[in-house]
């Protein structure tokens, strides 16, 4: 009997809700929560659902402006079902309900990597959640920043300001604080302030138990500047007395040696390296269009696309702060490509996952290095970072 997809109603998410509980051997809080919000899609095979998962349309910040994206998010088959590839089918169900209601971008956390590898999906950059003596961030720092606790529509402004000045965050949608307190009860947001000035530092933390007592859990970590990441560490450090260790969460803190630089005794207790978060690119030309570029970037590259169905040849246009990517080649046809890159490739360069010119060659990009300088410098400016975990 073949299987139907569509678009969950009441019952049958409520069905799907019952599978995910079996099939991920534990309770999937979200799939209640982010319901009300998200497209709902299932598997159904006579009269039974058999599979399913939701999408999140989210934009994300590429280039400082926000791309319309999808976030896939409790997806899974029922034990029974797998083995037939009704994952691969489902998920490009999902996408298609969801490009049509504008996505030119979708991302997914999964430990299946390799799976959505072959499905067109990258991992821009590697995910890490880093444990600290509580010691160790007892800091000097500026002795006029004000501390106010409670989170309010002014710091979610700030986010969104501090959030454009990555690749991949989201622009948080208006029901975020509250799913957020949803799934962490004791949630406590600080702002962080010059005297008379609006806040410029936004840090998020809750108290978990663990075996040797209890530590922070950092969840949100945004700095303006150099002095606000300082006052907010020093902040933390200040509970050495009655707790022993604080918790990064794989999302809470911005990538690069923020931490490392100025960390002070011990050190880092433990660093742990998570599955990243996977970026597909659903429309090239849209993605592009809509994306951020430097203003002084003014270059045409000509661009091999490798797909599973053939390889197709694009002009990179950028002039002004704005780009274009047209079907075509700007020289004959039989000139090779400046570049060549596959959609997993694709994904990795518009976050700015690729650093260096050295870092893409051996990525698998083929172009020589005076051609992969000028394609790196259209993303670079942006580091990839995602701060949600869906």
């Amino acid at each position: 009997m073949d299987v139907e997809f569509t678009e969950a109603d009441d019952g049958q998410w409520e069905e799907y809700d019952a599978l995910a509980r079996r099939a991920y051997g534990q309770p999937v809080p979200d799939i209640a929560r982010l319901g009300p919000h998200a497209d709902r899609r299932v598997a159904v095979r006579g009269g039974r659902v058999v599979a399913g998962g939701m999408g999140l349309l989210v934009p994300q910040w590429f280039g400082g402006r926000p791309v319309p994206a999808a976030s896939m998010g409790c997806g899974c088959v029922a034990p029974e079902e797998r083995g037939d590839r009704l994952a691969a089918r489902l998920l490009q169900e999902r996408l298609r309900a969801l490009q049509d209601q504008g996505a030119v971008l979708a991302t997914l956390w999964t430990s299946s990597n390799g799976y959505v590898r072959r499905l067109g999906w990258e991992a821009p950059a590697r995910v890490f959640s880093w444990t600290v003596p509580t010691v160790a961030l007892k800091q000097a720092a500026p002795d006029s920043m004000e501390i106010t606790h409670g989170d309010t529509a002014q710091l979610a402004l700030l986010r969104d300001l501090l959030a454009a000045r990555w690749n991949g965050t989201w622009q948080r949608p208006a029901w975020w604080g509250t799913w957020q307190q949803d799934q962490h009860p004791d949630l406590a947001t600080y702002a962080f302030a010059e005297p008379g000035r609006e806040p410029s530092g936004v840090l998020s933390v809750a108290t978990e138990r663990t075996p040797g007592g209890r530590q922070l859990v950092v969840h949100d970590f945004w700095a303006a500047e150099a002095r606000d990441a300082d006052a907010m560490l020093a902040f933390l450090g200040r509970h050495h007395g009655r707790i022993p260790t604080v918790l990064f969460e794989r999302t809470g803190l911005p990538p690069g040696p923020l931490l490392q630089q100025r960390l002070t005794g011990a050190g880092i207790q433990a660093a742990r390296s998570w599955h990243p978060w996977m970026l597909r690119v659903l429309d090239p030309a849209r993605a592009i269009e809509l994306r951020g570029w430097p203003e002084h970037l003014d270059d045409e590259i000509v661009l091999d696309l490798a797909t599973p169905d053939g390889t197709s040849r694009h002009t990179l246009s950028i002039a002004g702060g704005r780009a274009q990517l047209t079907p075509g080649g700007a020289r004959s046809s039989v000139d090779a490509a400046d570049v060549t890159l596959t959609a997993g490739q694709f994904a990795v360069w518009y976050a700015g996952g690729y650093r260096s010119p050295a870092a893409a060659a051996l990525a698998g990009l083929h172009g020589d290095s005076t051609a992969l300088t000028r394609l790196l410098a259209a993303t670079v400016d942006r580091e990839p970072w995602l701060a949600d975990y869906f």
